[in-house]
């Protein structure tokens, strides 16, 4: 994908704007929804979330969705959040009765192009404004895109592996995301771009994970792992999941800690690898940053302006530029695992239990 847009970085955290989107005495209660503010001033309003699963990744739930409820609450409008649960015309069931329900503004986290565009154009013929939540649907007609640099993801991927490999020569087997997330293939060519620049490391295996199954990927790893006699030396796993099923095979062939491996979300289980050692590294991604960014251009649709963007986002299928807020990632190593908990990105409670409490500790975080 042609890279069109500004790397600069918006302060999102501070950006709600005095954005006056007022609230509502009414709440939603739609099946898993969450409900909105009762300020008592009146709605102008209704924003509804699609989050798309809870096995790609423990985030949807455990840090998108309470981002999401506090920034729509702090900014006072009526929202539904739900969770398709990895199944796209559950997706589209749940996007019907939004707009049957009312909301103005439809944001959704694709499980693909197709059912994701879809979606879309049926929320525009009934007037509702649609956006893309943290991946881009390829054909759709979002008018925002709400993301993290995703081609700088795999770029820090990337150099995270060389970093941990050094300079020696090193068999790399690449276990990407799911192919219908556009996501996953940005992550892939950010990685590549730096990785297939350096003659001593040769790729010994690349495969994609449907759906991002962390079971999946642990029977492909195991695959990939045979197929290259165990002669693997580096994992560019793209997230912390994925990470996790390719350590617990390393594990039963005596190789975890010695093989490095990548990783995404900085989740509970992928930094706490990564104070033991065998994840060398992760991409944290702030859910409360990309909410509130998310919340700010939903709220200026709901009223009737324009967000701020940081530019525009290729759509290759569709053939169009996307007006896009893409936030920053940051590599998280054993060195800095306690810029996410003072970020509030994981608790110390949750990463620093039983065995994890002395590796905490020797990192400085309490």
């Amino acid at each position: 994908m042609k890279r069109k847009h500004s790397l600069v970085l918006v302060p999102l955290l501070g950006l709600s704007m005095a954005l006056t989107a007022c609230g509502s005495d009414d709440s939603s209660d739609s099946g898993d929804s969450g409900s909105g503010s009762d300020s008592g001033s009146e709605a102008t309003g209704k924003i509804g979330v699609i989050l798309p699963d809870t096995e790609s990744s423990v985030r949807w739930e455990s840090a998108d969705r309470p981002a999401l409820e506090a920034a729509f609450d702090e900014a006072g409008v009526e929202y539904d959040i739900q969770n398709a649960e990895g199944d796209a015309e559950r997706m589209t069931q749940i996007a019907d009765t939004m707009i049957g329900n009312g909301v103005t503004v439809l944001a959704i986290v694709n499980l693909d192009s197709e059912s994701g565009a879809a979606i879309q154009e049926k929320a525009g013929s009934q007037g509702v404004a649609t956006i893309d939540y943290d991946r881009l649907t390829l054909g759709g007609s979002a008018e925002y895109y709400v993301s993290f640099d995703n081609t700088v993801v795999g770029e820090l991927q990337g150099q995270g592996l060389a970093d941990c490999l050094g300079d020696k020569k090193a068999n790399i087997v690449f276990l990407n995301g799911s192919p219908t997330d556009n996501n996953a293939t940005l992550f892939a060519e950010g990685a590549h771009s730096v990785l297939d620049e350096m003659s001593n490391y040769t790729v010994v295996g690349e495969q994609a994970v449907p759906d991002w199954d962390n079971e999946e990927a642990a029977t492909i790893f195991q695959q990939l792992y045979t197929a290259a006699d165990g002669k693997v030396d580096g994992v560019l796993a793209a997230n912390d999941g994925l990470g996790g099923a390719a350590i617990s095979i390393l594990e039963g062939n005596g190789q975890a800690g010695k093989v490095p491996v990548t990783g995404q979300d900085a989740t509970v289980e992928g930094l706490q690898n990564v104070l033991a050692g065998t994840q060398c590294m992760t991409v944290y991604k702030s859910a409360t940053q990309e909410a509130e960014a998310l919340a700010d251009a939903a709220i200026a649709l709901v009223n009737g302006e324009d967000a701020e963007t940081t530019g525009v986002t290729e759509d290759t299928e569709g053939g169009r530029d996307v007006p896009s807020i893409l936030l920053e990632p940051q590599a998280i190593t054993k060195d800095n695992v306690g810029d996410v908990i003072e970020d509030g990105g994981q608790k110390a409670e949750d990463v620093c239990t039983g065995e994890f409490a002395d590796l905490c500790a020797e990192a400085g975080i309490s």
